[in-house]
């Protein structure tokens, strides 16, 4: 998360986006805690490299439940169905491939238009390879293209304004640059063909008329801006996100697995129904389009994008989830609807308030997340297990225990800060359909969900699984050892190390989760 200061020539605009600001941690001595080195996603520009904890507590990656923390004293026994006990502290992520076209309107149009496929020219000569893996982040109130990516899809002088954008961490600040209006098209990785690399994109969608940012040359020692398709596409878009059908592929010789993501108009017959759906809301309301805020550039006597395409404008909304009860021992925080429904977030994020409404104290955290923010600075924030979080829903409520959460204070595009951010790991059991909405005219926004159906890690054979795991997994394993995406034997269901963060290499973590799991059967 970042705050953005938007610097055209001497003169400065200040514009909100997403701000992290960091509450440093009294330091005890953390001498006798456990350290484990992770590399988790806290949102645009904030990235945990590692988590400490105390050494009566045991982590472990489970191969059902991801990365999670044990007390010696806690039992898991006893839960009802629809309870999701002892969330893992990080989710998902939802990885999709991104390419650009120069399709714009007019100097004197600054609104943005979904488009259903792709239309204008591609910068690069070769769109089927020059792509980039990108992030759906629902938590970005702009789209970001990295420096790297930039150069990947043919974004050069003539697309770029000089307007710049400040983009304020923990630490320090780094700039990017004020795209002119493009065309920005994704899709899941799926997309991707395994063997060649190369991206289809018949059914690419996206807008045409945004404006963006783009990432500057890292300065030594400071990250590249992340690639992020954020709200202002989402909002146009029904997006299906499948937890149980992991996505691998390797691009660039970097390996990457998400759920399947797929994009639907929000008339297609073939959205996935589910029968529970939390309601969401576009705040600040009132907004009607996208739009980026122009400035006259007297050198050329042209309307420049001033500040990148958000939705409203100047408004900035994002999707929060209306209503989230916290309870922690004898004390609550009932009702609050300033939860923000974050898909670039992998942990759950409280603010100091509702830390202090639940009783917690800082000083004395269950564990310790060690965050990198847009500059490269690292801080340490307290962590919690939460007695229970719940989520309004029609149909069955959304039910946690035992939850893991950040306590980062975050300004909210009203003013002020939310209450907090609902991540990603909270919904690695689930199917997901983000129903974009809230413009005026367009229905609200909500979130569809359904639980997976229990899964027996390891049961890879025959097609489907037989409810055990014996042999005939082994030797299906054993058929694709050391295979990549790339390699003529890869078998994605033996791609299951780690858990949903699979690695895209059949290896010893693989062997290792099946062997965990050897002769064990699913319960009647």
């Amino acid at each position: 998360m970042m705050k953005l200061l938007y610097t055209v020539r001497k003169r400065l605009i200040s514009a909100l986006l997403i701000t992290f600001c960091f509450i440093t941690v009294a330091q005890a001595d953390r001498s006798n805690w456990n350290t484990e080195k992770v590399e988790w996603l806290a949102g645009p520009g904030g990235v945990i490299k590692g988590i400490r904890f105390p050494e009566k507590v045991e982590s472990t990656l489970d191969t059902s439940n991801g990365f999670r923390l044990f007390s010696m004293e806690s039992s898991d026994a006893n839960i009802p169905d629809n309870v999701i006990n002892s969330p893992p502290l990080a989710g998902f992520v939802p990885r999709i491939a991104v390419n650009v076209t120069n399709r714009h309107s007019d100097d004197l149009d600054w609104v943005g238009y979904p488009r259903s496929s792709v239309v204008g020219h591609y910068l690069t000569n070769n769109p089927e390879q020059n792509y980039i893996i990108g992030l759906l982040d629902t938590g970005a109130s702009s789209n970001i293209i990295s420096y790297a990516g930039s150069q990947i899809v043919g974004i050069s002088s003539p697309q770029i304004t000089p307007n710049t954008v400040q983009l304020i961490g923990a630490t320090g600040s780094v700039f990017g640059r004020v795209s002119m209006p493009l065309a920005v098209f994704m899709d899941g990785l799926a997309a991707i063909d395994p063997n060649t690399g190369f991206l289809d994109d018949s059914n690419m969608v996206g807008e045409s008329n945004i404006s963006v940012i783009v990432g500057d040359v890292p300065e030594e020692n400071q990250p590249d801006l992340p690639t992020v398709v954020g709200t202002p596409i989402s909002v146009y878009y029904v997006t299906s996100i499948n937890n149980d059908n992991p996505i691998s592929v390797t691009y660039d010789g970097n390996n990457y697995t998400a759920p399947d993501i797929k994009f639907y108009s929000h008339t297609d017959d073939d959205i996935p129904e589910y029968s529970n759906r939390i309601p969401l809301n576009l705040i600040p309301t009132g907004a009607y389009d996208v739009q980026y805020f122009p400035d006259l550039d007297f050198d050329t006597l042209y309307m420049l994008p001033l500040i990148p395409s958000t939705i409203g404008s100047l408004l900035q909304s994002l999707f929060f989830v209306s209503s989230v009860d916290l309870i922690e021992g004898t004390k609550s925080a009932v009702d609050k609807d300033r939860f923000m429904f974050d898909t670039g977030a992998q942990v759950t994020v409280i603010s100091s308030a509702i830390a202090a409404r639940l009783g917690l104290n800082p000083s004395k955290p269950d564990f310790e997340v060690e965050i990198q923010d847009v500059t490269g600075g690292l801080t340490y924030e307290p962590g919690f297990y939460v007695d229970s979080i719940k989520m309004a829903a029609l149909g069955d409520w959304l039910n946690f225990t035992n939850v893991p959460v950040v306590m980062i204070d975050i300004d909210s595009p009203e003013g002020g800060y939310l209450d907090g951010i609902i991540g990603m790991n909270l919904f690695t059991e689930f199917n997901l359909v983000l129903y974009g909405g809230g413009l005026l005219g367009q229905d609200p926004p909500s979130l569809a969900f359904e639980r997976i159906l229990p899964q027996l890690i390891g049961d890879i054979a025959p097609e489907g699984g037989d409810g055990i795991v014996n042999f005939m997994d082994f030797a299906v394993l054993a058929d694709a050892w050391l295979a990549t995406p790339t390699s003529g034997n890869w078998n994605p269901k033996a791609n299951i190390a780690p858990r949903y963060t699979p690695d895209s290499v059949i290896d010893i973590l693989d062997l290792s989760e099946m062997a965990q799991y050897w002769l064990d059967t699913l319960s009647p």
